[in-house]
């Protein structure tokens, strides 16, 4: 267990800042508490640095997705950590500073809410070097946990807290669901760690109760990444939450899921069976009905929507149908290359996704209606393009990428979901996507037209106005960049994820440590 420090210094630098975080979001000094939010950016920095020079781990499933996924993390955070500026305690700053209250900080959410912040990231970077069930449950959870609070607290009204409580509980759901799954493959084989699982299905195949563990499992970590039957929660919570923090949802549980799925895959391989089946047939035809209705239900019910909040909840729920077809087409036959690597495309679309979607939340919080609640409707961004060009064309951009229009980076991603899905044979899943991303234009193009080519009415101009946070503008004006800079770094990008999604491949018969286990 020691040497596996070697692969966590990035997740002890955030754990060792959510310690400073909690100790200083309580002080009585305003200056010391606005030291929150560089705390959290200096240890997203550091942790990044350390992501880059962090070796692989040889003995993993999956021996480089820990490097790049950890990066990636990393990378997206800080984009998070500038819109969450401003989220919470904003009037009750402001009454400190007017001198109508004084700091009492049994009152302040600052320290708690960054903390969540950053203990969410941490699971999410502890799901990548996890190595067992036990390890996987217990980061998943902690990439969860805060995030309800984070939801509850993020505005003052009731319909966060509406949202928080709706979000605990089926999240709370897909947990049993999951853990139970985990311990049925436990009963299965008799090992907990994923390296003694792989070697247990490859002398010994797969029997009755693994294969339940398995479909179990799965459709627990769906509520993770917002996949049917488990999205229900996804509109009213993304909905009643600050955009700042439903667009930390759309990234970091999502993330945490693909990852736990993709490692419980490659637990059992994609080439088991007499015939070379690229899964177990009833796992894949599992996620082949969830690909395929995920993708349809999240778009075809965002097509009824005026809230852009609830347009983009539904609009995850699709992507994440999309990023399920990486999973079954698998890693392919060539380890490293991305153009038949599923897995590779996955974690490619992760990172396209966690730009272009944190940068369209981005716009929704940095504007603000006269009674102070956040733009939300299309009427809100209706000519946005002229009256805040700035944000308009941060929407125009980050929307068409989601969208996948070329040459933006959103195309590239949906484009190596294509190619590997098309090289592993799985044309009728291919012809669901398509068929998908061309219902997906259809409210896409609705956040491009309603800010770029609608004259707003004179109530629009007054309907909102900027929330005067700095750092929200900025974190929509990067994300609306990298869609298009990121095109030109692509090759680099490929390779990177490609040796990420690379599965090693699983020893003939269990270890001695199975038997520990």
């Amino acid at each position: 267990m020691i040497e596996r420090l070697t692969y966590l210094w990035p997740e002890l630098s955030l754990f060792v800042a959510t310690c400073v975080v909690m100790v200083l979001g309580l002080s009585p000094s305003k200056e010391t508490r606005r030291l929150c939010a560089w705390v959290s950016a200096v240890a997203l920095l550091v942790a990044g640095g350390l992501a880059i020079n962090a070796p692989g781990d040889p003995s993993a499933l999956l021996p480089n997705l820990m490097p790049f996924t950890k990066l990636l993390v990393a990378m997206v955070g800080l984009v998070l950590l500038m819109l969450l500026a401003g989220t919470v305690d904003r009037e009750y700053e402001a009454d400190i500073l007017a001198g109508r209250t004084t700091f009492n900080a049994l009152r302040s959410n600052r320290a708690e809410f960054y903390s969540f912040f950053l203990f969410s990231l941490t699971g999410l970077m502890l799901c990548t070097s996890a190595e067992s069930l036990i390890w996987l449950f217990l980061a998943l959870e902690l990439t969860s946990l805060p995030t309800y609070i984070m939801v509850t607290i993020s505005t003052r009204g009731t319909r966060s807290q509406e949202a928080g409580v709706k979000y605990f509980f089926l999240g709370a759901l897909g947990a049993a669901f999951f853990l139970y799954g985990f311990a049925l493959i436990y009963g299965g084989t008799g090992a907990t760690h994923f390296s003694d699982i792989a070697a247990s299905v490859r002398a010994n195949g797969m029997n009755p109760i693994l294969t339940l563990g398995m479909l179990i499992s799965l459709i627990g970590v769906f509520f993770k990444i917002a996949a049917v039957p488990m999205h229900f929660y996804t509109p009213d919570v993304y909905q009643g939450a600050a955009s700042s923090v439903s667009a930390f949802l759309a990234f970091v549980p999502k993330t945490a899921g693909f990852v736990a799925i993709m490692t419980l895959c490659a637990a059992i391989g994609w080439e088991y069976g007499p015939h070379g089946e690229n899964l177990p047939e009833a796992v894949r035809l599992l996620l082949w009905i969830t690909a395929a209705l995920t993708m349809t239900v999240g778009n075809t019910l965002a097509l009824r929507q005026r809230s852009v909040k609830r347009i983009l909840a539904y609009s995850s729920i699709a992507h994440s149908g999309y990023m399920l077809v990486g999973v079954i087409a698998g890693p392919g036959d060539t380890p490293g290359a991305f153009s038949t690597n599923g897995l590779a495309a996955v974690l490619f679309y992760l990172l396209c996704y966690g730009f272009m979607n944190v940068g369209a939340f981005a716009v929704l919080a940095a504007l603000r209606r006269p009674d102070g609640s956040e733009a939300d409707d299309l009427d809100d961004i209706r000519g946005l393009c002229q009256t805040h060009p700035v944000l308009g064309w941060s929407m125009v951009l980050c929307a068409l990428s989601l969208l996948g229009m070329p040459p933006l980076l959103g195309f590239m991603g949906k484009l190596g979901l294509f190619y590997t899905a098309v090289n592993a044979g799985e044309i009728a899943i291919i012809i669901v996507l398509g068929v998908n991303s061309a219902i997906a234009a259809c409210y896409y193009l609705r956040l491009v037209v309603t800010p770029y080519l609608e004259r707003p009415a004179e109530a629009d101009v007054l309907a909102v106005e900027p929330a005067r946070v700095v750092s929200r503008p900025v974190a929509a004006v990067i994300s609306a960049a990298s869609v298009v800079v990121l095109v030109f770094a692509i090759q680099p990008l490929l390779s990177a994820s490609g040796e990420a999604g690379a599965v090693a491949p699983p020893s003939a018969a269990p270890s001695a440590d199975a038997a520990v286990d």
